[in-house]
C-alpha cells in the first residue's frame, strides 16, 4: 500500500502539471490571436506624424508629452472598438453601414472614405520616397514607383497565402520602424524629470496649441478604424454565417484587448521616442518642421549612422503603412459597394495620383499637410457610427459597451473631431 506521502507529492505533481499546461494554453491562446492590431497600429506611426512629433520636441522639449500619452490612450479605446465590432458581428464596419445606408447615401458615403483612403495613401507614399532619397538619392517619382511596387509584394502575401504571413510581415517592418526611430535615444538619453514634468497638460502660447491640435488631430485615422474590423473579422470570423459560442467571443475579446495594448503601445512608445529624442538633441534647431530637415537635423547632432537609422525607419514606415492603406481601401470599396477587385490592380491604380504629384514637383511636406487636413475631415464619418453601432443592442447583442467605456468612447470622440477641427480651421486660415 503506497505511503500517504507519496500520494500527495504525486497529486501535487499532477496538480502543477495541469496548471502549467494550463499556463501553456493560455500564453499559446494570446499568441494566435497577435497579430490585427499590430497591423492597424502602422497607422500611428506613418510618415505624416514624424515631423510633427519632432517639431514639438524641438520647440517645446518635453513640454507636449502629455499629448502623447493622451492621444495613445483614446488610440486604444477607440481601435479595441473596431476590433470587437469585426470579432462579435463578424462583419467589417463598412459591411455594417453599407447595410443600413441607402444606395445614394452608401455611395456618397463610399466616395468620401475613399477620398481619405487616397490622401493617406499620398501621405505613405510620399515619406516612402523621401526616404529613398535621403538614403540613396533617388528622384521623388522614381522613389514612389518603387514604394508601391514593392508594396504590392507585400499585398501580395495576403492575396496568395494568409493573412498571418501578411501580418508577420508588416510586424517585421514595424520592428525596423521602430529600431530605426529610436536609435537615437542610446546616444542622447531623455531626462526624466523633464518626461516627468511633460505629464503635467499644459500649453506654451498659440503655436504650442496649434501643434498639440495636429498632433492629437492626427491620433486616430479613419482609415485605421475601418480596416480594424476587417483585420480582426478575416482573422477570427472568416465565415461570418458560422455560429461562435458567446464563450468562445468573450475569449477572442480577451485576446483582442491584449493584442490591442501591445500594439498600441509599441506605436505609443514610437512617437513619444520620436518626441523625447527632438527634446534631448534638437532644442531650438530650424527646419525641423519637414521630414527632410529633420533628418539633417538628427544626422548632424548624433551622427551618419543614427541618420541612416532614421532613414531607414521612414522608409519602412512608409512601406508598411501603404500597404496597411490599400488594405482599408479594399475594404472600404467591399464593404460599401460589394465590389471587389485585386488588391494588387488597387494598389497600382492609387499609386498613380502619388508618382503624378511629385513628378509635378510638388513640395513633399506641402503634400503631407494637405494630405492630413483631408484624412481630418474623414474622422468624424468613421468615428461617429462606429461608436453607434458598438452601442447598438440589435447589432451587438449582449456584447454592447458599459456605461464607463460609452462614456469614455463618446468623450473621445468629442475630443478628438473638436481639435480637428481647429487643426482645419488654423490650417486653413494660416494658408490664407
Amino acid at each position: 500500500m503506497p505511503r500517504r506521502g507519496g500520494s500527495v507529492g504525486r497529486a501535487a505533481s499532477t496538480a502543477a502539471g495541469v496548471k502549467a499546461r494550463g499556463l501553456q494554453g493560455r500564453w499559446a491562446f494570446l499568441l494566435s490571436v497577435l497579430g490585427p492590431a499590430f497591423v492597424a497600429s502602422v497607422a500611428y506611426v506613418d510618415p505624416g506624424n514624424v515631423a510633427a512629433n519632432l517639431t514639438a520636441g524641438a520647440r517645446y522639449g518635453y513640454l507636449l508629452v502629455w499629448v502623447l500619452v493622451a492621444a495613445n490612450l483614446m488610440a486604444m479605446l477607440i481601435q479595441y472598438l473596431s476590433a470587437k465590432l469585426g470579432v462579435v458581428t463578424g462583419r467589417t464596419l463598412p459591411e455594417l453601414l453599407g447595410k443600413r445606408l441607402r444606395p445614394a447615401g452608401r455611395r456618397l458615403f463610399w466616395m468620401q472614405a475613399e477620398v481619405v483612403a487616397l490622401a493617406t495613401d499620398l501621405a505613405e507614399v510620399v515619406g516612402g520616397a523621401v526616404a529613398l532619397r535621403l538614403l540613396f538619392g533617388v528622384p521623388l517619382p522614381l522613389g514612389a514607383l518603387a514604394v508601391g511596387v514593392v508594396s504590392m509584394g507585400i499585398l501580395a502575401i495576403q492575396d496568395f497565402r494568409t493573412q498571418q504571413k501578411f501580418e508577420m510581415a508588416i510586424v517585421g517592418l514595424l520592428t525596423v520602424i521602430t529600431v530605426g526611430f529610436l536609435a537615437g535615444l542610446a546616444l542622447s538619453p531623455p531626462s526624466p524629470a523633464g518626461v516627468v514634468g511633460g505629464l503635467l497638460p499644459r500649453f506654451d502660447g498659440a503655436d504650442s496649441v496649434l501643434l498639440a491640435a495636429s498632433m492629437l488631430g492626427a491620433t486616430v485615422m479613419p482609415h485605421a478604424i475601418y480596416v480594424h474590423s476587417a483585420l480582426s473579422r478575416d482573422r477570427h470570423r472568416p465565415d461570418p454565417h458560422t455560429a461562435v459560442s458567446e464563450r468562445a467571443i468573450r475569449r477572442l475579446l480577451r485576446g483582442t484587448r491584449v493584442d490591442v495594448v501591445s500594439a498600441l503601445g509599441v506605436a505609443g512608445v514610437v512617437n513619444l521616442g520620436m518626441l523625447l529624442l527632438a527634446a534631448a538633441t534638437l532644442g531650438g534647431v530650424d527646419g525641423t518642421d519637414s521630414i527632410e530637415g529633420a533628418h539633417a537635423a538628427i544626422e548632424h547632432a548624433l551622427g551618419q549612422g543614427v541618420g541612416v537609422a532614421f532613414a531607414v525607419g521612414l522608409l519602412a514606415s512608409g512601406l508598411a503603412s501603404t500597404s496597411v492603406g490599400s488594405y482599408a481601401g479594399a475594404t472600404i470599396m467591399e464593404g460599401l459597394l460589394e465590389r471587389r477587385i485585386p488588391l494588387l490592380l488597387r494598389r497600382a491604380i492609387t499609386l498613380v495620383p502619388s508618382v503624378v504629384v511629385l513628378a509635378l514637383g510638388v513640395d513633399p511636406t506641402w503634400a503631407l499637410v494637405v494630405s492630413q487636413v483631408v484624412l481630418s475631415f474623414g474622422i468624424p464619418f468613421a468615428l461617429i457610427p462606429l461608436i453607434r453601432l458598438s452601442t447598438s443592442p440589435a447589432v451587438m447583442g449582449g456584447f454592447t459597451l458599459r456605461l464607463p467605456l460609452v462614456v469614455g468612447s463618446w468623450l473621445s470622440a468629442g475630443f478628438v473631431v473638436v481639435l480637428n477641427i481647429v487643426l482645419l480651421w488654423l490650417t486653413l486660415s494660416g494658408s490664407g
